[in-house]
């Protein structure tokens, strides 16, 4: 009679550990997170005519573009070069994101 309830195979963690362990949790996301701005993440087109260097927290911070892509009578084609840089650098952020967080979050979503 004077045995507490279980909370659903918690193994007997008690609301003070729980609350301990997700602040725990929550310092190592926001330091994982704050690594992850502070790094620099860079795409290139094809042949590494356009190169976009944006930092983690998706902010463009450089964009070189080499004078042969200026064509201006194919002013598409440099479009294209600089959407497929950015792309591909958002696409690391993305990766970096789920390789440094996605241990946190997986079975969350």
């Amino acid at each position: 009679m004077g045995k507490r309830p279980s909370f659903g195979g918690m193994g007997g963690m008690n609301m003070q550990q729980m609350m301990k362990q997700a602040k725990k949790l929550q310092a190592q996301m926001q330091e994982e997170q704050a690594n992850i701005t502070a790094q620099d993440f860079v795409g290139k087109s094809a042949d590494d005519i356009v190169i976009a260097t944006f930092s983690g927290d998706r902010k463009l911070k450089d964009i070189q573009i080499k004078p042969e892509a200026i064509d201006p009578d194919d002013p598409d084609m440099l479009q294209d070069l600089i959407i497929d840089a950015v792309n591909k650098a958002l696409a690391e952020i993305d990766q970096a994101t789920q390789a440094g967080l996605g241990k946190y979050t997986k079975g969350l979503f």
